[in-house]
């Protein structure tokens, strides 16, 4: 089996980041036969656990960078990637060969199957294989930790299968995927804490006081400390620049002055959460000095996320996919950047909260060109063209992302600004298009 054919078999299967939520039955019981079966290899390295509405991805890329850092090695799991789907399984900063993932994947497929033929729990899907294959690389490549996103929720995710995690972090919660995790930010906090385990340590970001109710109860009633950042860690933004921000952190420890490459001030709660982790860790016998704390932050990359690709005219591309974070782009772009008129390049995903993207949008877009990327999710730009519409501003709709892009740069000038957000898979493939300049 070469690399693939292995992708084309592991992408046969249920794959919820293609297909309506809805579809899939989430069900723990398949994944742990699986890795039943395999010797469960999710319980050889020590574990960090991460979850949230926003910044779960970032947060794991902080965690995995200082540990490297530290000397430690270090697996990094995280979805959906951008250009390259070895981008989710890294090891030591690196992804996956694909000779590898071919070989375990051939390995693989007679567990599958057997656990398929089991019959009553339906079929694995695409996430709980990848997942599968991921915990398999870490105890081959006898990685010392493995840094886990969680995938959608947490409490039902596939890597929640680790009994013993070394600490289980919560990162910003908000509205999204309201269809399986529920319509209120208590029932998507439930599903979120449900990555908490007895004994466990707990970081959380700063969250809404609904949400952070329940990580407080859960913690509590699993007997768990809870750090929170915001209280027990607290920072102040020093200075910034398009290629990232210096700030102070006064850690559970100690205080640091940290340089972080990437924008927003969402990237500062996230940073304090992995601070945290890093001190937390070191409390109990790691090896990791401040000085690798700030190395490990100072040489994070987390593409996709308020990055720059080109100057004059900007061009500066964000994955944000809920009205939460839309709002955080607004005051992000307002902060770190100067233009005098904003392009805004949007396209979404079917399973969003469009209505509330656009309420968003309208606080702070000039001119929108809606489009759409390739994945089977995406919302057609006219939908979109009619929701932007009703909030007043000036769309023109473009079929790809390509022509968007093109566009764009026809009419802005060198003193604006082109941001393109709304979906990871548009942001993917402007990347796999747009060289950085």
């Amino acid at each position: 089996m070469d690399y693939q054919s292995a992708l084309d078999y592991i992408l046969t299967f249920a794959d919820y980041e293609r297909m309506p939520r809805s579809a899939v039955v989430f069900d723990l019981r398949r994944i742990r036969m699986l890795l039943e079966r395999l010797g469960n290899p999710q319980e050889t390295p020590r574990t960090v656990h991460i979850t949230g509405t926003k910044g779960k991805g970032s947060t794991s890329a902080m965690v995995a960078s200082i540990l490297t850092q530290a000397g430690y090695h270090t697996g990094l799991y995280t979805s959906p990637h951008l250009l390259s789907f070895t981008e989710r399984i890294q090891f030591d900063g690196k992804n996956i060969p694909e000779d590898t993932l071919a070989r375990i994947t051939e390995d693989l497929q007679p567990h599958i199957i057997a656990v398929n033929q089991a019959g009553g729990l339906g079929n694995l899907t695409t996430f709980e294989i990848i997942t599968a294959l991921s915990f398999v690389y870490y105890r081959e490549m006898k990685a010392d930790y493995q840094v886990l996103e969680v995938g959608l929720g947490g409490r039902l995710d596939a890597t929640n299968v680790v009994k013993r995690p070394d600490i289980c972090v919560i990162t910003s919660i908000s509205f999204d995927h309201t269809d399986v995790l529920g319509d209120t930010l208590e029932k998507i906090a439930n599903e979120k804490a449900g990555i908490i385990k007895p004994g466990a340590i707990v970081v959380t970001a700063p969250q809404p006081p609904e949400a952070m109710a329940v990580i407080e109860k859960v913690s509590r009633e699993k007997g768990c400390r809870l750090i929170k950042a915001g209280v027990d860690l607290t920072w102040q933004l020093k200075s910034f620049s398009s290629e990232g921000q210096l700030f102070n952190l006064k850690g559970i420890k100690r205080s640091y002055e940290l340089i972080l490459p990437l924008l927003g001030e969402h990237q500062l709660e996230n940073a304090a959460s992995a601070v945290a982790v890093a001190e937390v860790l070191a409390e109990h016998g790691a090896k990791i000095t401040p000085e690798q704390i700030i190395r490990g932050l100072m040489q994070v990359r987390w593409p996709g996320r308020l990055q720059v690709l080109r100057r004059r005219p900007a061009l500066v591309i964000d994955g944000a996919h809920n009205a939460y974070s839309i709002k955080r782009l607004g005051e992000a772009l307002r902060k770190y950047f100067q233009f005098k008129r904003l392009f805004l390049i949007f396209g979404a995903s079917s399973d969003k909260d469009i209505a509330g993207m656009c309420d968003e949008l309208a606080v702070f877009a000039d001119e929108v060109i809606v489009t759409h990327s390739h994945n089977p999710r995406s919302v057609s730009p006219d939908k979109l063209a009619e929701e932007i519409a009703k909030r007043g501003i000036k769309c023109e709709t473009e079929e790809n992302v390509a022509s968007a892009i093109e566009l764009a740069l026809g009419q802005a000038a060198p003193d604006d600004l082109i941001c393109v957000t709304g979906s990871i898979f548009v942001i993917a493939e402007v990347l796999e298009q747009t060289p950085v300049c």
